[in-house]
């Protein structure tokens, strides 16, 4: 429900996950009216935080693991209340007793970084442990790639790569493109290019950069799936106008080579340019690009100049 999928993107960023892991499971508490609950999620999600801190309050009361997760997220996040790391974590913890995968996970993260008490990897481990088995995404996420690297829990690929898998089953893009790269080395799981492939289309699609370049590079040669020189190629150029310097790397390659788009002078040193300027250099560039007129390496220049300027700016 959208209401649970607000408090699985705000609750402590899986992305700037640190180390987690406790369960805390119980029978799940019985749910008072829906409308309610959906009243003071509306309210979150407007930004009328006292609102929904007031109508959570109410429905905890009646004992409603979900409601009880907002009021930890409120007051983990300071939202019209005062922050409060403890009464977060106390409310995270009554919702997880009772059920709440989203609660474990963010009481994982609190384990991890030492919010709310004192740091305790075993117990955040044990709570990723929980969430993941009722199929939370960023809690399989997480734990997966501690198995992965051996960090609180022992090494273990193949566990990982099953992690991995409930995550990206439910759509996390992080999880796919993790997990297509198992595929594509066979660690933890067999080699098998073609699933590698369609993980790296999926997470591509959700907008994951890495898997952008990597499904790109896949389709302009034809590794897992048909060669397609001109859609990766495509791929390959979104990637690098979203700044990844590996893809503007293949890009200007491909623009000096004329494969998959035609071929651009201007745009081919263009892009090695910026490529360069974030550290993906490249000796057979240089040697193309000082092969180049005066004018296509002052308009290049010009040109990446811009492109730079302009990134910054948004930034």
């Amino acid at each position: 429900m959208k209401r649970r999928a607000i408090i699985a993107v705000l609750a402590l960023s899986s992305a700037a996950f640190a180390q987690d892991k406790s369960p805390a499971p119980a029978a799940p508490a019985s749910a008072p009216q829906s409308a309610d609950l959906d009243l003071a999620y509306g309210a979150f999600e407007r930004g009328f935080f006292i609102t929904a801190f007031k109508q959570a309050s109410e429905l905890a009361q009646q004992n409603d693991a979900t409601a009880m997760t907002l009021l930890g997220e409120l007051y983990a996040q300071g939202l019209g209340i005062p922050r409060d790391d403890v009464k977060a974590a106390q409310w995270y913890r009554a919702a997880a007793d009772r059920g709440d995968a989203n609660a474990m996970f963010s009481l994982a993260m609190f384990a991890m970084q030492g919010r709310g008490g004192v740091t305790n990897q075993n117990e955040a481990v044990r709570l990723l442990e929980q969430a993941a088995k009722l199929k939370h995404p960023l809690a399989a996420y997480d734990l997966g790639l501690l198995y992965l690297q051996g960090q609180v829990v022992t090494q273990d690929q193949k566990r990982a790569a099953e992690l991995f898998q409930i995550a990206a089953d439910a759509g996390n893009p992080e999880a796919q493109y993790a997990l297509s790269n198992m595929y594509k080395e066979g660690t933890g799981v067999p080699k098998d290019l073609a699933r590698s492939a369609a993980l790296l289309a999926k997470a591509s699609i959700a907008g994951n950069l890495d898997a952008m370049v990597e499904f790109g590079i896949a389709q302009f040669n034809g590794t897992g799936v048909p060669k397609q020189q001109t859609a990766g190629a495509h791929l390959l150029l979104k990637a690098a106008q979203r700044g990844s310097p590996i893809a503007q790397n293949r890009i200007a390659h491909i623009l000096m080579a004329g494969r998959g788009l035609p071929a651009n002078p201007t745009e081919a040193v263009k892009w090695h340019i910026i490529a360069k300027a974030a550290g993906a250099g490249d000796p057979d560039l240089d040697v193309y690009a000082s092969k180049q007129p005066a004018n296509v390496r002052e308009a290049a220049d010009a040109a990446a100049k811009k492109w730079m300027s302009t990134l910054v700016a948004l930034r």
